[in-house]
């Protein structure tokens, strides 16, 4: 397989919560006033990327993971996902809260859906002031059985609330309750899955007047008490990389570029993901080179031996699946 910084077209997603961000920030190709996410990259049934660079413009992302196998994905991927790709990219632009929900782990997932579950993470691109996000439950002991009634006047006792800013980041395990609050652009990592409990959706209506359904039941068997809040702690420093999570699923590092950096990928089985989330740079691999701004995500085939990134300031989400910890199974297996 020819390697090269690979980018795929956008999978624009409207939302009763979406805003114009997207186009006028990370300038997503739309005169839609409510797309809430861009798909960056997808393998999601119905939503499958195309490619919209180099020699591999116009194939599918399945294409490419059918013709290529080890080489795009990594081998160790192949054996345990078979020929799904195991991850979803996106941005999101909140312009009014996301509903309050969760999601099932792959177990609940698996019998419920056949599908995977949900554990995902949040980096904060930017933030309104005084946003909030909905992380867990207050109170760890609380009883689930309150999410069946949740209304105005109780969600303020029930959930947990936290401020953020740019630059902050969150890990949202399967079974944590959890919304992105008004006034928030962020890049979200997760499983393959589409699967969403809505929990309390602020008693909003659509277009026509109607409340969008509720999930109390499965959300009540899915949830899980939580300890901690998920807020990732990490330290930037110019061409080096910062973990933010590290988890069954994937590995996402903060890799803030300053001048020329090359990166060695030649021991690593995984493909790499590099979303842009500040500046820009300019991505080489071998004789391919490709311009990378914020807002936008390339792909890294597995069998890359080394990446070249040049900028004068620029942030990079950098995704992997490390073959340590990954424990997850194909579920057709």
């Amino acid at each position: 397989m020819k390697a090269y910084p690979i980018k795929f077209r956008p999978i624009l997603k409207e939302k009763i919560w979406g805003g114009e961000k997207l186009s006028k920030v990370l300038n997503k190709k739309t005169t839609s006033k409510t797309v809430g996410e861009s798909w960056e990259i997808s393998g999601v049934e119905g939503n499958i990327s195309v490619v919209s660079n180099g020699l591999y413009k116009g194939k599918s992302l399945n294409d490419l993971i059918r013709g290529f196998k080890g080489e795009f994905l990594g081998n160790k991927i192949i054996s345990t996902f078979g020929e799904s790709f195991p991850l979803l990219i996106k941005f999101l632009d909140a312009k009014t809260n996301l509903s309050v929900q969760v999601h099932p782990d792959d177990k609940m997932a698996k019998v419920q859906h056949n599908s995977f579950g949900k554990t995902e993470m949040w980096y904060i691109m930017d933030s309104e002031k005084d946003a909030e996000i909905v992380l867990g439950l207050k109170n760890t002991l609380t009883n689930t059985d309150v999410l069946k009634h949740i209304n105005a006047t109780n969600v303020d006792n029930v959930f947990n609330k936290e401020k953020v800013e740019q630059g902050d980041s969150y890990f949202i395990p399967a079974g944590k309750i959890h919304a992105i609050g008004a006034g928030v652009l962020a890049a979200e990592i997760q499983q393959t899955s589409d699967i969403t409990y809505r929990v309390y959706d602020w008693d909003r209506v659509d277009d026509k007047g109607q409340k969008r359904e509720l999930h109390t039941d499965l959300a009540q068997r899915a949830t899980k008490a939580f300890k901690s809040n998920g807020k990732c702690q990490y330290n930037l420093k110019d061409n080096a990389t910062s973990n933010l999570v590290d988890c069954d699923f994937f590995t996402t590092n903060i890799f803030n570029v300053n001048g020329l950096n090359q990166r060695a990928y030649s021991a690593m089985d995984s493909f790499k993901i590099f979303m842009c989330v500040e500046g820009a740079a300019r991505v080489t691999i071998d004789d391919h080179s490709e311009f990378v701004a914020k807002g936008e995500t390339i792909l890294v085939p597995a069998n890359c031996e080394s990446v070249v990134f040049n900028s004068q300031g620029a942030k990079f989400l950098e995704v992997y699946i490390d073959s340590k910890n990954s424990k997850s199974r194909n579920i057709a297996s």
